[in-house]
């Protein structure tokens, strides 16, 4: 008997957000990012097992990601302009 199991994270985008970068200090948009890693049996998502907030910079010659928590990116996103 085969028990096929395993872990798949996805990203979804949740929007962009008007601040400086931490890592380079360039004003402008960073990109609000939730990944979602679920437990799978047979393919078939289970449950979630963990779940990340991350800012990306946009600059292109930083690129910077900074792990965020779920407090920090809702108040982020509440101030973003929609």
């Amino acid at each position: 008997m085969f028990l096929i199991f395993g872990l798949r994270t996805k990203s979804e985008r949740l929007g962009l957000v008007p601040m400086a970068c931490r890592v380079c200090g360039q004003s402008g948009s960073m990109l609000l990012v939730r990944d979602i890693t679920r437990f799978s049996l047979f393919f078939v998502p289970l449950f979630r097992v963990r779940t990340k907030h991350v800012l990306y910079c946009t600059n292109p010659l930083c690129g910077a990601r900074t792990d965020i928590g779920a407090g920090e990116a809702r108040r982020l996103l509440a101030g973003a302009p929609r």
